[in-house]
């Protein structure tokens, strides 16, 4: 059978340092940082002091009071970009749409966190009487994002989350993907979602001694590739995306953003939480994302990294850009966004899908901040789109995700 194209025609976008696409994307090529001192729970007693709130927010703007509250924040931030992308894909306007053939998959790595500290802290701290919230249980599952979100917009097709830490997002949008590809529905919206800055989010990472915890320097605490990088930092938000049959889309007139034209997905079969020193699972997935895309190496402008400023990950992800790409990765743009937004986790996928989209978009590479000092086993050849983003046409553009559990997920988008 002849596989159907997939197009973009609408983008969400709520994130550490913007609440929506326009400033988010504004604030990643100006070079913003998102770290910012924790305010969602006294930190008096942990490790890491700070991370990547979402700035500003209020829920009620977007959401009835009671509506929000049967929500765990992760599925608040899911409904606000599903919601952006939805209107900037201008569908509903279009009585065309089949709902039927109109589904959600989305991706978060913990889901309701939030919800479960508190129900489980409340019972452990009180007589033992189960007193349990009616809605513990459907705030805190993963899968109740999509189901929110497909409420709310009458969306009757294929509905389910994917799960892979922090490649969540990245898993969600390629099965999008292939749904579409296969003719087995005509639109969805994808993505992905995460509120873990939390006591259990932030002490639990802290434990693995995965986060920074440089409190005096927080601003710049996020800095992949820099030789003083110690861990990364926690974000927090959600992005949304409409990935569309190309005939479709063109039948009713969308704006189009561009084509997502592969995906690929391995694992490292290593270790729960570090990667392959050699970087073999990062090689295998960019290898099956080209082979999916059927493009050659020498045809990817722009890699946004998983660059997750860990002293560990950053080697193993440059060592495999070489590998797979040849010389042709000192022709490539480099960028690890992360050092502005913090790591979304399982959003993270999507978050730097949207980077990737906009680079092609307007013709620039958002840049990785913080850099001050070199690290000898990172290649310095490499372009890193150091501390200032880079003009550039970006023709085709590859994001990478690697989580926990040695997880890999790549995606391709190319200018149409």
């Amino acid at each position: 059978m002849e596989l159907k194209r997939v197009v973009v025609t609408g983008i969400g976008a709520l994130t550490p340092i913007g609440n929506n696409l326009e400033e988010y994307w504004k604030n990643l090529v100006m070079g913003v940082s998102g770290a910012a001192p924790i305010t969602h729970f006294d930190t008096s007693e942990f490790k890491t002091k700070f991370a990547c709130e979402l700035k500003n927010f209020d829920i009620s703007q977007h959401l009835d009071r009671k509506e929000a509250r049967r929500m765990d924040p992760f599925t608040q931030y899911a409904m606000v970009a599903a919601d952006e992308a939805i209107k900037d894909a201008d569908l509903f306007e279009n009585e065309t749409v089949n709902k039927d053939r109109f589904g959600v998959i989305w991706g978060s790595g913990i889901g309701g966190i939030n919800v479960f500290q508190q129900e489980i802290g409340g019972f452990f701290t009180g007589t033992g009487t189960p007193r349990f919230n009616p809605f513990f249980i459907p705030k805190m599952i993963i899968d109740i994002a999509p189901g929110h979100i497909s409420m709310r917009h009458g969306l009757r097709g294929p509905n389910f989350s994917a799960v892979s830490a922090c490649a969540s997002s990245t898993n969600a949008m390629i099965d999008a993907y292939n749904y579409i590809r296969l003719g087995m529905a005509d639109l969805f919206v994808t993505g992905g979602s995460e509120a873990a800055i939390c006591e259990g989010g932030i002490g639990g990472f802290n434990a693995m001694k995965a986060l920074s915890e440089n409190n005096d320097n927080y601003a710049t605490a996020s800095r992949p590739f820099d030789l003083t990088r110690d861990g990364f930092v926690m974000g927090e938000g959600a992005a949304g995306l409409i990935f569309e049959e190309y005939e479709h889309a063109k039948a009713r007139g969308a704006k189009i953003y561009c084509e997502i034209v592969g995906g690929g997905m391995s694992a490292d079969a290593h270790h729960l939480t570090a990667p392959h020193p050699e970087g073999l699972g990062a090689q295998n997935v960019m290898i099956n994302a080209l082979k999916d895309a059927q493009l050659r190496p020498e045809e990817i402008d722009y890699i946004n990294v998983h660059g997750t400023s860990t002293p560990l990950g950053d080697i193993a992800e440059t060592l495999a850009v070489k590998h797979v790409f040849g010389d042709h990765a000192y022709n490539l743009n480099i960028s690890s966004t992360k050092s502005m937004t913090g790591h979304l986790l399982g959003a993270a996928g999507a978050v730097e899908s949207v980077a990737c989209i906009m680079a092609i978009k307007d013709g620039i590479i958002p840049p990785t901040i913080n850099f001050k000092h070199a690290d000898e086993n990172i290649n310095q050849k490499l372009n890193l789109t150091l501390n200032k983003a880079q003009k550039r046409e970006v023709n085709v553009a590859l994001s990478n995700t690697f989580g926990f559990g040695g997880h890999n997920a790549s995606v391709i988008f190319k200018k149409i």
